[in-house]
């Protein structure tokens, strides 16, 4: 096989002959994205990767129709020709130098016998603010982290190269997980650039985890990774076609994870099948001594897959949550009568009234998420390798004034200045803040299941992509992640139909620990409604009237 680089790449891959920034942050770059060492073409053997599950990838591999070498060969070639060329998605900020030479040492375990699970020799990608062993930084989109190459593994990672996963690739995100502005775009960050939607090119993938999101809605790894603190799992879930599961605070380990705030950080799988986000949470899902928060972890995490039905909505309860739809009337119609689908299952839908108190939830989440991100992004930075010079949040603000050309070319970092303000609070009162409000949501969501006898709540996770504007920013209409989010409970989004061409998801929410009973919610429906679509990478959005995917179940 040949692995030489290119001259212009040979010349870049020498060290800069002076410390100067901006020299620095170019040549690191250009090895980093553009010098990956070149594979052989694709072996001879015809194997479509697009669209296959993990099950289904898994049984090829049992049966040798296909090798995980040659695996990572095809989605390395897709990654070439959708990502980097064709619709340029942008889904992708590295491919892991490593990946042949995983799957290879894969192929040999499988080969003598040794099968370490449903993940062994499954390619995944990995959103680039977790950390991974492999010779590559972690830069949550900052050029202030290009030299974060911190040698080291998530437990997350950790847990998924123990289950027989391959790294293929650290995908693209908003920029330091969508923290730093409140006029920013989604999918956009210094390092990666512009995330496209794949079902329609001109529309927002959605944030955070919008490489995540893209890159297996494109069939450009088997499944990602995502993190969330208050949508950036279930949005860009939602709007790419996917699965995805935000858990339970503390069931995943988030040691070695860009922060925001502990009080609702955490990651968690993105998918195209309930099966597949299913094997992928068993894998990450488990204690971490070094994380306070999941030390109930080992005891509450299940064999997620063996625990799926088909029938698990016969006879289940799902109450409505009216007061997070209502901003888009399409949308409206189309879970309108994916109630009548649910009902036609077997199960009982309850309305449920307007929670007032959700509604007042949002300012104080910020409060917090603001205060929190302050200290443990600065401890955080104090961990990482020397040759990051951004040390503090402080010198990260400064950072992007320098070099606000290619940080801040369309938004700025208010929410990066206010977070610096935030240490002047009493840090009393604030303890009391954070307390009170994880504990008023999920009171509220507590309260609600068992007044009503509820097995789960149910809503649409937000509506169809937007359409991309670098200058406006996002626009998005409504979210049902706020709740679930701040009280630190379990979220799963399923895809529903599509509006126009694109997408949305149907949300299913339940208290802690629920993600067995809301995977089994999530695959039955799955299994009735088959909503699931590939993505055309058309040019803008289809209207429903033009022969464009179908609107709903």
């Amino acid at each position: 096989m040949n692995t030489r680089m290119s001259a212009s790449c040979r010349r870049r891959d020498r060290p800069p002959r002076s410390g100067a920034l901006r020299r620095g942050i170019l040549y690191a770059i250009a090895l980093w994205v553009g010098c990956a060492p070149r594979t052989a073409p694709p072996p001879l053997v015809s194997y479509a990767v697009e669209e296959r599950s993990i099950a289904e990838i898994q049984r090829d591999l049992i049966a040798g129709r296909v090798t995980s070498r040659e695996l990572v060969e095809r989605y390395i070639a897709r990654v070439r020709a959708i990502d980097q060329s064709g619709p340029t998605l942008r889904s992708i900020i590295a491919i892991n130098p490593r990946a042949l030479e995983e799957a290879s040492r894969l192929d040999r375990e499988r080969a003598a016998g040794r099968v370490r699970g449903p993940l062994h020799g499954i390619p995944v990608g990995i959103k680039d603010n977790i950390e991974s062993a492999d010779p590559l930084p972690t830069t949550a989109g900052s050029l202030a982290l290009v030299a974060n190459v911190t040698g080291r593994d998530a437990p997350l990672v950790g847990r998924l190269r123990a289950a027989g996963a391959v790294i293929l690739a650290k995908t693209n995100l908003s920029e330091w997980a969508n923290i730093r502005s409140t006029s920013s775009t989604s999918g956009w960050s210094a390092v990666g650039g512009l995330t496209k939607n794949p079902y329609a090119l001109d529309r927002n993938a959605c944030g955070s985890s919008s490489g995540s999101g893209a890159a297996v809605a494109a069939s450009l790894v088997a499944a990602a990774i995502g993190t969330e603190t208050d949508g950036s799992i279930t949005c860009p879930s939602s709007i790419n076609g996917l699965v995805g599961v935000k858990p339970t605070v503390g069931l995943v380990s988030r040691r070695h994870i860009v922060p925001i705030s502990s009080a609702q950080d955490t990651a968690g799988p993105m998918t195209r099948t309930v099966e597949d986000a299913a094997i992928v949470l068993a894998a990450i899902a488990g204690s971490d001594s070094q994380d306070l928060a999941t030390r109930d972890a080992d005891a509450r995490r299940a064999d997620y897959a063996a625990s799926l039905s088909a029938d698990a909505l016969k006879g289940a309860r799902l109450g409505v949550l009216r007061f997070v739809a209502g901003y888009d009337g399409r949308l409206d119609a189309l879970f309108d009568r994916t109630l009548e689908t649910l009902r036609g299952a077997g199960v009982t839908v309850v309305n449920i009234g307007g929670i007032e108190q959700a509604k007042t939830l949002g300012a104080d989440e910020m409060r917090v998420l603001l205060t929190d991100f302050r200290a443990e992004i600065n401890a955080y930075l104090a961990s990482t390798p020397k040759t990051v010079t951004t040390r503090t949040l402080t010198d990260v603000i400064a950072f992007n004034k320098m070099n606000a050309a290619r940080e801040m070319p369309h938004f700025q970092q208010e929410l990066f200045e206010q977070a610096e303000a935030t240490a002047t609070h009493d840090p009393h009162a604030y303890q009391r803040l954070r307390a009170g409000v994880k504990a008023a949501a999920g009171s509220l969501i507590n309260r609600t299941l068992a007044a009503h006898q509820l097995t789960a709540l149910i809503a649409p996770t937000t509506g169809p992509a937007w359409l991309t504007d670098l200058e406006r920013g996002d626009q998005v209409g409504g979210s049902a992640a706020e709740l679930p989010a701040v009280a630190g409970y379990p979220h799963v989004t399923v895809p529903m139909g599509f509006i126009d061409g694109l997408p949305v998801g149907l949300s299913i929410i339940g208290p802690a620990w629920s993600e067995a009973t809301l995977l089994s919610l999530a695959y039955a429906f799955e299994q009735r409604v088959n909503a699931r679509r590939p993505p055309t990478f058309a040019a803008s959005a289809i209207p429903a009237h033009a022969n464009g995917p179908r609107d709903g179940p």
